[in-house]
């Protein structure tokens, strides 16, 4: 084990198909798959942040299966965004214990981007919650959060499998999860969130495609067939993230020196 390369696990964007990041770190914790820290952006953010608080992946996954995700949406009038975001909040803090960066099991870092700068923000100190807020916060679609100068959304709009964090805090392994690009990905427009969403995924493509084979082991859960919505399904988008982990965990080891 002393020889093992530093290792980091990045976990992507992907609204409802991000439950599958569940999933794979279930199998790799399962498979005494070791890594150092967690970089997380949008829904990869909030599964890794609730389990580097120190939550049960095995509770998380119940608590998502028996979720109804209308509980988050406190609409209003809009100004910057159609939800306040306070419901969230009060999800965030529950799950997070209302830990802080610093009272982590495992080192975490969170993904935003700011709309002041245009640039991707990096947090790694502070409220695990506020932090996760940030990065989940979808533009036009939840109030967007402060913090110092910036003015802070989604995480995907930036960098939504974000390896190069992971390779700048020292990871000389990078075992990511992509939960947005993997075969049979369907598109499906019905309402504004959908638009939003679908448009995030195009501006996004083509970063991923320089990015990605920039990660050591990609693993990339076959969710591809759920809508971003898809909530309900969370059991199934689990699973999906099961057998894609396990699908790798030779590879894994191999390179990890296991």
């Amino acid at each position: 084990m002393e020889d093992r390369p530093h290792t980091g696990l990045v976990l992507g964007a992907g609204s409802a198909r991000g439950l599958a990041h569940i999933g794979v770190m279930q199998v790799l914790l399962e498979n005494n798959i070791p890594f150092d820290f967690i970089v997380g952006s949008s829904m990869g953010a909030m599964v890794g942040g609730i389990y580097a608080c120190g939550t049960d992946l095995y509770m998380l996954q119940k608590v998502a299966e028996n979720m109804d995700a209308n509980i988050f949406y406190d609409v209003h009038i809009p100004h910057m965004g159609f939800m306040k975001g306070r419901k969230v909040m009060e999800f965030l803090h529950l799950l997070t214990k209302k830990k802080t960066f610093d009272d982590l099991k495992v080192p975490l870092a969170v993904v935003a981007t700011d709309l002041v700068s245009g640039q991707r923000v990096v947090i790694d100190d502070g409220s695990v919650a506020d932090a996760v807020r940030a990065s989940i916060s979808i533009p036009g679609i939840f109030h967007p959060v402060n913090r110092d100068d910036m003015v802070l959304v989604d995480g995907a709009v930036a960098d939504r499998l974000p390896v190069e964090p992971a390779k700048i805090k020292g990871a000389e392994v990078v075992i990511a999860v992509d939960v947005t690009f993997g075969e049979g990905k369907e598109v499906v427009i019905r309402n504004a969130l959908d638009v939003i969403l679908a448009s995030l995924d195009i501006l996004q493509k083509q970063q991923f495609d320089l990015i990605s084979p920039s990660a050591d082991i990609l693993i990339q859960p076959e969710v591809g067939g759920f809508s971003p919505r898809d909530f309900d399904q969370a059991d199934k988008i689990i699973d999906l993230g099961r057998k894609a982990a396990e699908a790798k965990i030779e590879e894994i080891k191999s390179k990890l020196k296991l």
